[in-house]
């Protein structure tokens, strides 16, 4: 299962402002409002794209993606947000971009490319070009223009932005915001810019700093290959203990090896907690089992962990909007 960082799907939300519940779709992609705003929490990308889906069907979203590019900040990105800004050129700064965006999300590379005159910065993206993989993409091209900026010692635009699925109804706001022409029904998603933009030293650059954090991002690039499969045990242990209940933290740990202080430390390190993990567990189950209609409602229900049919109700519509009902119902007309 792919993911982002939960600083993408907070930005969006506030930017998306009172025309949506925020307190609801942040709770769509496992986020509670009183969480802290944790660049290294993660949240399913698929459930990203769903939230964004449902913004759009109570807002126009032409500009979200803008509104929400604009408003990020490279000191809410962690460590990666703080090698950009100490890279000592804005090409240094889009390279450790390239190099460990693995730390914001598995579903996105990017790909530095000499053109004539300049350089692509290429996001991809595989999968189906869904509305909620459109929007994100387009705000990730406006927060890959406004960290530059904040980085910039003079006003920054590139020379041209390339989206590839089709232009909204307007695309005034777009080129208005990237300063720039925005050519929809691309071949690519990507910024170019010029050479000479590139090659500008950054105001807070520092070579030392910049090396120093290197060595700091490269830890924990090594920690995501080296346990990549803690999360997948860690989700199968609780989908296998969930008919007895919902599981304990310290019963998982010790069926994994582990004692629960270690396991805690490690799913921080993956950017999860016990909870959120439990609950994205329970939900895809859930969506699982719906799908097969041998498990009745009531068998779904306590196969996921709950005492009564009702709880299991009202948790799977505060996930996905609807109830388990209408959810398999809408599977057999697809």
């Amino acid at each position: 299962m792919g993911y982002v960082t939960s600083l993408f799907a907070r930005k969006i939300v506030a930017a998306a402002g009172g025309g949506v519940d925020a307190a609801a779709m942040l709770a769509s992609v496992g986020i509670t409002p009183d969480d802290p705003w944790n660049a290294g929490r993660m949240v399913s990308a698929e459930r990203y794209y769903d939230m964004l889906e449902k913004i759009a069907e109570q807002i126009d979203v032409t500009d979200l993606p803008l509104r929400t590019g604009a408003s990020m900040r490279l000191d809410e990105y962690g460590a990666l947000g703080l090698a950009f800004k100490a890279a000592t050129t804005l090409g240094a700064s889009y390279a450790r971009v390239e190099r460990y965006a693995r730390l914001w999300t598995s579903v996105v590379e990017y790909e530095l490319r000499p053109e004539a005159g300049g350089t692509l910065f290429i996001l991809h993206r595989e999968g189906e070009r869904r509305l909620g993989m459109r929007l994100s993409n387009e705000a990730t091209l406006a927060s890959a223009v406004s960290i530059a900026r904040q980085v910039s010692p003079v006003p920054l635009a590139p020379v041209e932005v390339l989206v590839r699925h089709p232009a909204p109804r307007s695309i005034t706001a777009h080129e208005d915001w990237f300063g720039c022409p925005v050519r929809f029904g691309a071949d690519l998603d990507a910024i170019f810019y010029d050479n000479e933009t590139l090659a500008r030293p950054n105001i807070l650059g520092d070579e030392g700093i910049s090396k120093y954090l290197a060595k700091h991002l490269d830890a924990e690039m090594a920690e995501i290959t080296q346990e990549p499969a803690l999360v997948l045990q860690a989700k199968t242990a609780i989908a296998q203990a969930l008919s007895e209940g919902a599981p304990k933290m310290a019963e998982i740990a010790r069926s994994l090896g582990l004692s629960a202080r270690s396991f805690h430390r490690r799913l921080s390190k993956h950017g999860v907690n016990f909870q959120s993990l439990t609950e994205e567990t329970r939900r895809d189950l859930a969506e699982g089992l719906l799908r097969d209609e041998s498990h009745s409602l009531a068998e779904i229900a306590f196969l996921t962990g709950f005492s009564e049919q009702s709880a299991f109700t009202r948790a799977f519509k505060r996930w996905v909007g609807t109830t388990p009902a209408s959810y398999r119902k809408d599977l057999t007309h697809r």
